[in-house]
């Protein structure tokens, strides 16, 4: 047995796991895509997995879905927020006792995550905590001045810190985010554990990019593509300003793949620059569809101020794409400047543009820097994260 093969193996015993969240699929965003991959990769591998997560309609349930047993805790809308529910989670005890699970493994440090760490130490049972949580993910949704923020910010750090610090184990997805809660005040440890992707979906393709982008009704042109929350975190505004300075030298399109509350402005302001034709909004992609969608693209395009990691980024990347972020956060652990990518000051779309268009004017650079994307992300192989999420539950269950 080789390295890799004996880092993924199974472990010595199945082990029962309560993952705690207040988002799951079928909702849309980053924690809910980790959350149910690795809910479903450690049931593949043999463990017993529950979820604690809120009901999309309402009233509690509890489902068998893709090998894992879903408690669907009774919920109501989230005023602040579009499409997120949240739980009274009055059952978590009850619900601990019952499973009497090997390990509780919290998502974060909001409602179902913060009751199931206290029903997990009333009950003796070790927890796992993994934080997907930045202040700025919460304050357009809250509607908080801007002049607030930063108070705020350092409220809900605090209060972070108070839940974390009652966890066995904390992870976090990249060493930029686990140094983020250090400087935060986070008392512990803090492992890096990447979300990982699926390398053998995600991957290049054979097929010339004219048959993908024919596939999801894409005009032939060169693409640059974004795929994620149209929300204000996401800086998206950059990307659609940086477009008229690539269309001076190359006749490109931007295509978004996702929905979010910024799509009607982003709509306006493309039409009022000139480049509304060149804009197109895709909404809502299938999962399954995601790897020709990737492969329709020229060029990944990440303007975001706020990713502790990129489940995004990443899987364009295991696409052979190469990447434009921004320079902020993890992002610049992904892409690295000459290599598989460029990254940009936030709100300097010159340089944006410029960057895009260097990459979609010089074929044989974006070859090379789309190889070197695949090379990067192959050291993210989700099978790889499950194995090491496997062994922290049992080094914490001994």
């Amino acid at each position: 047995m080789n390295a890799r093969t004996a880092a993924q193996s199974a472990p010595a015993r199945p082990l029962r796991v309560l993952i705690a969240t207040d988002t799951y699929p079928p909702d849309v965003n980053g924690t809910s895509y980790f959350t149910g991959r690795l809910a479903t990769g450690l049931a593949e591998r043999g463990n017993e997995v529950h979820i604690a997560c809120p009901s999309t309609e309402g009233p509690a349930a509890r489902l068998v879905v893709d090998g894992t047993c879903e408690h669907r805790l009774r919920s109501a809308p989230l005023p602040v927020h579009p499409t997120m529910r949240v739980s009274l989670p009055r059952r978590l005890d009850r619900l601990v006792a019952e499973l009497r699970p090997d390990v509780v493994h919290a998502q974060g440090h909001f409602v179902v995550g913060r009751a199931a760490i206290g029903a997990a130490r009333r009950a003796g049972v070790p927890v796992v905590a993994t934080n997907h949580f930045m202040p700025d993910n919460l304050f357009q949704f809250a509607h908080i001045p801007t002049k607030l923020r930063g108070r705020v910010g350092r409220i809900a750090w605090r209060d972070l810190n108070r839940i974390f610090s009652r966890a066995d184990h904390v992870t976090t997805p990249t060493r930029i985010a686990a140094e983020l809660l250090s400087r935060q005040g986070f008392p512990g440890e803090v492992e890096p554990v990447s979300c990982g992707i699926d390398l053998t979906r995600f991957h290049p393709f054979a097929e010339p990019k004219s048959w993908a982008r024919k596939s999801i009704s894409l005009p032939e042109r060169p693409t640059i593509l974004f795929v994620g929350r149209l929300d204000e975190e996401k800086r998206l505004d950059d990307l659609v300003r940086a477009l008229p300075f690539v269309l001076n030298e190359t006749d490109a399109q931007i295509a978004f793949v996702g929905r979010g509350n910024r799509r009607e402005h982003l709509e306006r302001l493309a039409a009022r620059i000139g480049v509304g034709d060149r804009v197109r909004f895709l909404g809502f992609v299938p999962d399954q569809a995601m790897p020709q969608t990737f492969a329709a693209a020229d060029v990944f395009a990440m303007p975001s101020i706020a990713e502790l990691q990129s489940i995004a980024t990443l899987e364009a990347m295991a696409t052979g794409l190469p990447v434009v972020a921004a320079d902020a956060m993890a992002l610049p652990h992904l892409a690295i400047p000459g290599q598989n990518g460029f990254l940009f000051q936030p709100g300097d779309v010159h340089e944006l543009g410029a960057h895009l268009t260097r990459l979609l004017t010089d074929d044989a650079m974006r070859a090379e820097m789309g190889r070197a994307s695949r090379a990067i992300a192959m050291t993210h192989d989700h099978q790889t994260s499950l194995a090491r999420f496997e062994q922290i539950y049992a080094s914490v269950t001994r």
